[in-house]
């Protein structure tokens, strides 16, 4: 029988990865994202905005009737949709830190609760999309570094309170080759070329990189692996630089 897999943030750019690995790969793909899109690899999608799910009761239980009505059967839930908001401790604004948290943790865990019989009776798994951020930081990422450490702590947590009845791991990505981190760049090349080369592989990953991971770690071939965190960074969390 065809698995289905539901990925959150499917328009972005490893979104876009994921569904088109686990589409090649024969499953059923359902995508929800909060832009409303065409996507290619998706089989079934909604328009699904994270943060209302989080903070209002009203369309938490209107969505949880449409996917009752439309998704009776889940394999893998991939929890990868993010909002990154920039601010240092000084001047990050509670409605974007709860944001973040909302987003990026709270959803996450509502969406594995309300899928969890539908996985386990397929003794599934939940793969979260964490980052090397939870692990790495800089400057004024104190709300998204934040928010992805819990959302590795959360995997963890749950893998044990699930035993075994689905599995849970997360993945830990450094730069990823996508439209998000080039905007963050203002597409300047010279940018991008200096980040690629900050990394012992000398480039930046691709987003088909992470999906591929994902797709082991969603196979029973690796069931063993469970509760882990999966960092994916081309050698970058080993650098330590020195004054030139």
């Amino acid at each position: 029988m065809q698995k289905k897999v539901l990925i959150t943030g499917v328009l972005g750019g490893i979104g876009e990865g994921l569904a088109k690995t686990f589409k090649e790969s024969g499953y059923f793909v359902i995508g929800l994202d909060i832009k409303n899109s065409y996507s290619a690899y998706c089989d079934k999608f909604f328009e699904f905005d994270l943060e209302k799910y989080c903070s209002n009761s009203d369309y938490k239980t209107q969505q949880e009737q449409i996917f009752n009505n439309e998704i009776t059967e889940l394999d893998i839930l991939i929890n990868n949709a993010a909002v990154q908001i920039l601010a240092d401790v000084n001047s990050i604004k509670l409605q974007d830190w709860n944001k973040t948290i909302n987003v990026n943790v709270t959803a996450p865990l509502l969406l594995s609760q309300f899928f969890l019989a539908r996985l386990e009776r397929g003794k599934g798994c939940i793969i979260n999309i964490a980052s090397v951020h939870q692990q790495l930081t800089k400057k004024r990422f104190i709300a998204y570094a934040t928010s992805k450490s819990a959302l590795v702590g959360l995997t963890k947590a749950m893998s044990v309170d699930l035993q075994g009845k689905v599995r849970v791991n997360s993945i830990s990505p450094a730069a990823i080759d996508t439209q998000m981190l080039r905007d963050g760049f203002n597409n300047d090349e010279k940018k991008v070329q200096q980040l690629n080369e900050l990394h012992p592989l000398q480039r930046i990953g691709q987003p088909s990189e992470v999906a591929k991971l994902a797709l082991l770690l969603a196979e029973d071939e690796l069931g063993f692996i469970n509760g882990a965190n999966i960092c994916i960074d081309g050698g970058i969390s080993n650098v330590l630089k020195d004054i030139e």
